[in-house]
């Protein structure tokens, strides 16, 4: 069940990190750090402000973020919110082939920028996936590192939107 805003903008810290920590994989620093500009008047403004924290990060912690992310289609642990992600893309359920083909092009992909490929994989299949990463294959590091941030940043939004109730969208939408 999600977290109403009224109940996320007064926990502590520590209840904070733990509700929504996850939202950047494995980096709950980010979550921790914007807990000090509370309180957010929707979870766009949240959002937002997380994004602003991303974006100040310097090259290396930037990397790491990016280097946070599991290999799409991998049978590795990982994060819940990405096993469900990945989940409802058909991935978790991939053939042998399907499996080897995902792993190959996670290899080529790490082999040329250094990261892995990230996407936000909510309304893709497994064939917009594989066009995805032939796109990207090709892009430049610099452009592929912004890419892979901006897919962090909607992989953010998309958690935060499931796991946090936002009676200022409501009332919007009602009114």
């Amino acid at each position: 069940m999600p977290y109403p805003l009224s109940q996320l903008n007064p926990m502590s810290q520590a209840e904070f990190v733990e509700a929504i920590g996850p939202a950047f994989e494995a980096t709950p620093a980010i979550a921790a750090q914007v807990w000090h500009q509370r309180p957010f008047a929707s979870v766009a403004d949240l959002h937002q402000r997380m994004v602003a924290i991303v974006r100040s990060l310097s090259p290396e912690d930037k990397l790491a973020l990016i280097k946070a992310h599991p290999d799409l289609g991998a049978r590795v642990a990982m994060a819940d919110a990405s096993v469900a992600e990945q989940s409802k893309a058909g991935l978790t359920d991939l053939s042998a082939a399907e499996y080897e083909r995902f792993q190959s092009l996670n290899q080529r992909y790490k082999d040329t920028f250094g990261f892995p490929f990230i996407l936000a994989v909510a309304g893709h299949t497994k064939a917009s996936i594989l066009e995805n990463f032939a796109q990207r294959v090709n892009n430049p590091v610099e452009v592929e590192m912004a890419t892979a941030l901006g897919q962090i940043e909607a992989i953010a939004r998309l958690r935060l939107d499931s796991w946090i109730e936002d009676s200022s969208k409501r009332q919007t939408d009602e009114g």
